[in-house]
């Protein structure tokens, strides 16, 4: 159920981002919403206290991490407190009376023009043109409209612009999913969901010989499950890496807890980055 105080929210990108469906599939159809340029705005709104919550993507399944947003929620700690998957699905969307044969150029986000390469491979006439944002692609169209070119987004962006699909479904892999993650401020418990918990954390260990399979080993003596484990390179520290977990439980479990206090036991540093409950 979504959350039902004040829900301002920030995200990378324009209405009818992916981020935002994500947004409303967290919080509801009826939040406050705040776009952003780049993914530092958004934590920066809400460390400012312009939004309640923000929402991030955190992993897709063909691109696999974002990691600049790893590194952002240890530099700003605040805490996850729900999840989501979006179905990336892209299509070709122009302003109304341009036609398919016309169309020389095709904007968007990176990620989403290499998600379409068998599509640009087909048609070669249609060069894909870098643009800071999908949905933000389609807003460019409505407010200067280009005969020859078009974009490629989300569903939604296409109906809040105006716009209208000519292909649907363009990306190569169907399968194609990111995941995201709620952030917020608020002490007071903001749950959202009705999966299992799931906790998230980092840590390092010493760069030495076993040094990891001793940290595993906390999770594993407890018969707890991780979903997944991560390393990212460590700053100022060539060669040593901080390694990111998600596992089924809540930080206040029993398991959960000794796991946590043995793992601080051998590691130099541990945070919690949150326990929720993802919303399918």
């Amino acid at each position: 159920m979504a959350y039902r105080l004040a829900r301002t929210v920030a995200f990378q990108g324009e209405r009818g981002a992916f981020s935002y469906a994500a947004a409303i599939k967290l919080l509801g159809a009826d939040i406050r919403d705040l776009p952003c340029p780049t993914f530092r705005d958004v934590f920066e709104s809400l460390k400012s206290g312009k939004v309640n919550f923000a929402v991030l993507p955190i992993e897709n399944t063909l691109h696999g991490s974002v990691h600049e947003n790893y590194d952002h929620l240890l530099e700003y700690a605040f805490p996850i407190c729900g999840e989501t998957n979006v179905r990336i699905a892209h299509n070709l969307i122009v302003m109304p009376g341009v036609r398919f044969r016309d169309i020389r150029k095709a904007l968007s986000h990176p990620v989403a023009l290499n998600q379409c390469r068998e599509f640009f491979k087909k048609n070669k006439r249609i060069e894909p043109v870098s643009f800071y944002d999908t949905a933000g692609s389609v807003k460019m169209l409505s407010e200067r409209s280009e005969p020859d070119t078009a974009a490629i987004a989300s569903e939604t962006a296409a109906k809040i612009y105006q716009g209208e699909i000519l292909r649907r479904n363009i990306e190569d892999d169907r399968q194609n999913f990111t995941r995201f993650f709620l952030l917020t401020k608020q002490t007071r418990s903001t749950h959202v969901g009705s999966g299992n918990w799931k906790t998230s954390l980092a840590f390092s260990t010493e760069n030495a010989a076993g040094a990891l399979f001793r940290a595993m080993a906390c999770f594993a003596l407890r018969d707890l499950n991780l979903t997944k484990i991560e390393s990212r390179p460590l700053r100022g520290k060539p060669w040593e890496y901080l390694f990111y977990v998600d596992l089924i439980g809540r930080a206040d479990d029993s398991p959960v807890q000794n796991a946590l206090n043995n793992l601080r036991e051998m590691t130099r540093f541990v945070r919690v980055l949150g326990s929720y409950r993802p919303t399918s």
